[in-house]
């Protein structure tokens, strides 16, 4: 399905030094706050104390977040949980309190100002899950791009898988330098959206990949910058309306979801940009860089084949 056609091919493969040096330094921006700043780890990693806290009328989540702030308790997180009436308040671990304790100190602090308020739910995680989520999230980060690479590796050729990866770490990194220069909070929720953005972001590297490999078997007089450009105009279209439509549904989420959808809505949102980038500006010119060639497209031929069916004696 294509909305547009068009009819020249757009040379990218021109301007892939200049399209690498500006993700070049991008990645490299996004390094240096991920070492000086780091990343704002939520709740879900550190540790400490989530309450679900339900109110009779629309609750005012900045006078909640005041009261509690002014009760001593510091960078509380407080936000809508379903609906306008529910909040749901996220408090660091504290040495001097235990979870119920804390939820007990919170829930009078906030009685003082309006009765009718109730606790729903209350549960306290420990620093050492928050450790143990963090040395988890690490491992799937891993295991999930090697998979990418065994994967491209089998299904193309390696220097493809090498390419992916590059340009797949590329978005990760870029995704978590925002996080960390910005200080958004990052929880679980953004540790599955970065997940997801690596199998979305190399589903596109497919997709320009199988091009290029069929435009090597048919374009036998083209160059290999030539094939490239041919195999990223071709499937612009579908990548438009792909991530386009994925992009409005993300924005929904962005726009609608509360708080607690944003950071999710708002990693896949850079993810979906960087990767649309990546896929196109990045891997491909490291593909062509790697000294890809029909040769390597090419299926290696038997010995038997090559001797005209006759085998040796």
């Amino acid at each position: 399905m294509e909305f547009f056609k068009i009819r020249k091919d757009i040379p990218f493969m021109r301007h892939a030094l200049v399209f690498n040096v500006i993700s070049m330094i991008t990645f490299l921006f996004a390094v240096f706050f991920l070492m000086t700043k780091g990343l704002n780890f939520g709740v879900d990693f550190t540790g400490g104390t989530v309450m679900e806290v339900s109110y009779p009328q629309t609750a005012d989540l900045q006078k909640i977040r005041s009261l509690v702030e002014q009760s001593g308790y510091a960078d509380v997180t407080v936000q809508n949980f379903g609906g306008s009436h529910d909040v749901l308040i996220r408090l660091p671990a504290k040495a001097e309190a235990g979870g119920d304790k804390l939820a007990q100190a919170v829930m009078e602090v906030l009685h003082r100002a309006d009765t009718a308020a109730q606790l729903r739910r209350t549960e306290f995680i420990g620093p050492q899950v928050g450790r143990e989520l963090i040395e988890n999230g690490g491992l799937a980060l891993l295991f999930v791009s090697i998979g990418i690479v065994a994967y491209l590796w089998f299904r193309f050729e390696w220097k493809f898988g090498i390419a992916a990866i590059i340009a797949n770490l590329h978005d990760v990194v870029i995704i978590l330098g925002f996080f960390a220069f910005f200080q958004w909070d990052f929880s679980l929720t953004v540790l599955a959206a970065v997940l997801a953005i690596l199998g979305y972001s190399v589903n596109e590297s497919v997709v320009v990949f199988d091009r290029i490999r069929e435009n090597f078997r048919m374009m036998r007089t083209a160059s290999t910058p030539q094939i490239i450009d041919n195999a990223i105009t071709r499937t612009m279209s579908r990548t438009i309306i792909t991530h386009g439509c994925t992009q409005l549904a993300v924005l929904s989420m962005l726009v609608f979801g509360g708080e607690t959808l944003h950071y999710f809505a708002l990693a896949l949102t850079i993810g979906i940009l960087f990767g649309i980038y990546s896929s196109v500006l990045v891997a491909s010119p490291i593909v062509m860089w790697l000294g890809i060639s029909r040769k390597d497209m090419m299926p290696a031929k038997k010995e038997g084949a090559e001797r005209g069916g006759e085998s040796l004696p």
